[in-house]
């Protein structure tokens, strides 16, 4: 100890060095484990020049890196405590159970142990797949964690060996406090936002169990790619589930689809009748609260020549609000934009999930103006049944649509080979039969744009890099929320 006031507890060993060594690496998690989660201060710091720099679309990632940090040090802050009380008791100066149990630091520390246990196994992904409202409200319980870590140093844990002696007291609180300030601010604007009136405007029933619902909120702006926050009141006052705005900016309304797969989307479907045999519509419609909206990469796809949207499974509804929107702009003739080709793949088992998506993408087929502009690569990945593969040797024979999705685009299947597909692409543009009219000795800049399995993602992050060149570039973005 270089304070010679707390030399005396050089007696108890290095164990106090490591313990008070890891405190300190606790206080500095515990001071930016919030600010990941603020996610309306993120919102507003992504459209500064600090985008370019820290890369806030990692914001979950990053909260995860401090969680596993502060479990790590956890263990070596606890593992450090417990040999310093044995040592304690040793040494005649006080009782281990007495430090454990009846003071301030042993009690909340105790706490927080048993706080972090809830925790950590809820947020296992498995966990959260199946009761998603089990992860939600055991990660509440942060509030009472921060608490506990806020008061984690009162009481005269350690004292000088002065006479009198003084209370040393451990001052974490000074740097950790500010994180719960900021966070605070942030809930207190999430309130104010979400209790402007939102009414809902029409209920869609779509096939296999997916609802379109759309709304109205004068207070509500966003952009193509973003998502929301949802919340009902009737089903749960605290629960607040993301979803992606499937509209357009310059639609009369707001919209979400909402696939029936757990509690609260069943629950839902059944407030909005769904479920209702007579298809008859509820009197009162649910109250609706929405927070949002927030960004996502998908916002810079203008930004790029060449945009590759790539949606796997559910990951394709990001995709409806961009499609939509980019339809807008080629009607808008006046507007400036980048963005000359769109390559839309659509990886699934199969489009029977995703009829309202289907009926969408054919809408938008018909309606291109500009030929080439926008082009879709349907991929299934499911075996067919017997009796699906001779409907399509029958109506593909002569016809002009795909059987399946009756869009003019065919139908790949099995899995798409990226790597190949971006070097054809790579080529394409090199030879100038891609972008006729540009300048070859231009830079080219390709956005791939991907929401779906991370296991995918990966692979993907390692075929673009792979395709770059001098003359052409290839961004690689991956949609979280």
């Amino acid at each position: 100890m270089d304070d010679p006031e707390l030399a005396h507890l050089t007696k108890i060993g290095l164990s106090v060095t490591v313990s008070r060594g890891a405190g300190l690496c606790l206080a500095y998690d515990g001071a930016i484990i919030l600010l990941p989660v603020c996610r309306n201060i993120i919102k507003y710091l992504r459209l500064t020049f600090l985008n370019n720099v820290i890369p806030f679309d990692e914001n979950l990632w990053f909260h995860r890196q401090c969680a596993y940090s502060m479990l790590f040090w956890t263990l070596v802050h606890t593992f450090a405590h417990y040999i310093n009380f044995i040592r304690v008791e040793e040494l005649g100066l006080s009782p281990a159970w007495a430090v454990h149990y009846k003071h301030p630091a042993g009690v909340t520390g105790h706490f927080m142990l048993l706080i972090m246990v809830l925790m950590y196994t809820s947020a296992h992904r498995s966990v959260r797949q199946q009761s998603f409202e089990t992860f939600w409200y055991t990660h509440h319980l942060a509030f009472f964690f921060m608490l506990a870590l806020y008061t984690h140093a009162t009481g005269c844990f350690v004292a000088t060996n002065t006479v009198p002696k003084r209370c040393k007291g451990y001052f974490s609180w000074e740097w950790t406090i500010w994180g719960g300030i900021i966070y605070f601010f942030e809930r207190v604007l999430r309130e104010i936002r979400s209790r402007q009136t939102t009414q809902i405007t029409k209920v869609i029933y779509h096939p296999s169990k997916a609802i379109e619902i759309q709304f109205q909120k004068p207070s509500f702006k966003y952009k193509a790619g973003q998502y929301l926050f949802l919340n009902v009141p009737e089903i749960s006052s605290f629960q607040w589930h993301p979803f992606t705005i499937t509209s357009a900016p310059d639609d009369s309304f707001v919209s979400v689809h909402v696939r029936q797969v757990g509690d609260f989307t069943n629950k839902l479907g059944e407030l909005l009748g769904c479920y209702n045999e007579k298809g008859a519509i509820p009197k009162d419609l649910p109250l609706l609260r929405i927070d949002g909206a927030f960004g996502t990469p998908a916002e810079d796809v203008f930004k790029n020549e060449i945009a590759v949207l790539i949606g796997c499974g559910i990951g394709v509804t990001p995709f409806a609000s961009i499609l939509k929107n980019i339809w807008y702009q080629q009607q808008n003739k006046g507007h400036q934009s980048k963005l000359r080709r769109v390559e839309f793949f659509w990886i699934c088992r199969d489009t029977g999930s995703f009829e309202w998506f289907q009926s969408l993408l054919k809408s938008l087929e018909d309606k291109q103006i500009e030929e080439g502009f926008l082009k879709f690569h349907i991929y299934l990945t499911s075996k067919l049944r017997e009796s699906t593969i001779q409907n399509i040797i029958i109506n593909d024979v002569s016809g002009s649509y795909d059987p399946l999705t009756d869009l003019e685009s065919r139908t790949h299947y099995g899995r798409p080979n990226f790597s190949y597909i971006f070097s054809q692409l790579k080529k394409a543009i090199e030879t100038g039969r891609y972008l006729p009219g540009k300048e070859r000795d231009l830079e080219t800049n390709v956005g791939v744009y991907y929401c779906g399995p991370a296991a995918l993602a990966k692979n993907l992050k390692v075929d673009t890099k792979k395709s770059n060149s001098n003359g052409i570039k290839f961004h690689f973005h991956k949609e979280h929320f």
